[in-house]
């Protein structure tokens, strides 16, 4: 167990400037370590204060003003010449757990926030966030060890049977921590290859591309409403209300989506492939792109000779389909990060789709305009 005040946790993004330099990729014109600060900062669905505070930083010199609403949405605007609005949508929060329950020996019970497949959860490290500071703890099932599993194995745990030890006596856990303190996973970023690894990669590497693109983005004619939005890991909440303010002619969600490239798994069901590019969607279980913008996306990406590829995914969806339903509707669509190991620890993204995805993203607002894609 260890804990750590407010100020005092360590979220440094390498040891050493040279660390740094080794680590990051030198032909990829963008800033990795903006990347590890995203994904390291804690901020589940409803608690993405601490994120709210990092992009807020980060995005103040490329826009114009923001604005922060009543559920926490940030908006940044970049006013352009033109009447034409362009939103831009990247959650900002993870999945993660509430505390739910304190026993009288000091074990935490949780309560899941988002979708959560409890078998990647056995024995991993985690950090509950309190008033005082964060404490270190341990996540496994309420089960026997293997030692005095005589007969045979266990069946596979479910999310009722976590809980959380922090190795507190139980009346310092009861002195410092309490109900609703939200828990995060303790895992950072590593560079493996060409791809990179972390939790939280869903979707803070979208706020990353919506950033890179904002710092690439010298003029465009388009107003950019940029939107770092709250809560959509429990029904794209935020995504609903940012959408409503900022009114867009064109809206454009920013997210990762599903590689299922790995052994067990049939070729038909990848859905998408990391390494080859940027993914445009089609259709997902709540949103179906606009066309004629799903079409132009794809030539532009052809044009400017940007890897890309061609996503339908059968179940799950991003904040596009919120955004398409705002007001009288928005032409909307998604460019999707191809990811393995989706809502685990070790979410994995291609280090050149993130590139893709800044590049179509940028030429994209530069010339974009809703005439072209009115039906």
């Amino acid at each position: 167990m260890s804990k750590t005040g407010k100020d005092s946790k360590k979220n440094s993004v390498f040891e050493t400037e040279a660390e740094a330099a080794e680590t990051q990729p030198k032909p990829r014109n963008f800033d990795l370590a903006l990347l590890k600060r995203l994904t390291e900062t804690p901020g589940i669905s409803g608690r993405e204060e601490q994120v709210r505070e990092l992009v807020i930083k980060e995005m103040r010199p490329y826009v114009d003003e923001i604005k922060v609403d009543s559920m926490g949405n940030v908006i940044g605007i970049k006013h352009g010449t033109g009447k034409t609005k362009i939103m831009l949508d990247a959650h900002m929060d993870e999945i993660g757990f509430l505390v739910k329950y304190i026993d009288d020996t000091g074990y935490l019970r949780v309560q899941p926030v988002g979708g959560h497949d409890p078998s990647v959860l056995v024995a991993q490290r985690v950090w509950v966030h309190t008033e005082s500071g964060a404490y270190r703890g341990v996540m496994t099932p309420a089960r026997k060890p293997i030692h005095l599993q005589r007969d045979k194995a266990e069946g596979a745990p479910t999310l009722n049977d976590l809980f959380v030890d922090t190795g507190l006596p139980v009346d310092k856990v009861k002195e410092f921590i309490e109900i609703g303190d939200f828990i995060t996973m303790d895992r950072g970023l590593e560079v493996l290859g060409d791809t990179v690894i972390s939790k939280a990669m869903d979707d803070r590497s979208g706020l990353f591309v919506m950033l890179e693109t904002l710092k690439r983005l010298k003029k465009t004619s388009a107003t950019i409403y940029a939107c770092a939005v709250v809560q959509e890991e429990v029904g794209l909440r935020g995504a609903g209300t940012a959408a409503y303010t900022a009114d867009a002619d064109i809206t454009i969600a920013l997210d990762t989506t599903l590689a299922v490239e790995m052994p067990g798994a049939s070729p038909q069901d990848a859905v998408t492939h990391i390494g080859s590019g940027v993914a445009i969607k089609v259709m997902d279980s709540g949103h179906i792109a606009h066309y004629k913008l799903m079409k132009g996306l794809r030539e532009l990406a052809r044009q400017e000779e940007i890897p890309f590829q061609m996503e339908v995914l059968p179940g799950g969806t991003t904040d596009a389909a919120a955004m398409q339903r705002a007001r009288g509707g928005t032409i909307s669509a998604t460019l999707s990060l191809p990811s393995r190991y989706v809502h685990t620890v070790n979410e994995m993204l291609s280090l050149d789709d993130i590139e893709s995805a800044i590049a179509l993203l940028t030429v994209f607002l530069q010339e974009a305009k809703p005439e072209d894609y009115k039906y």
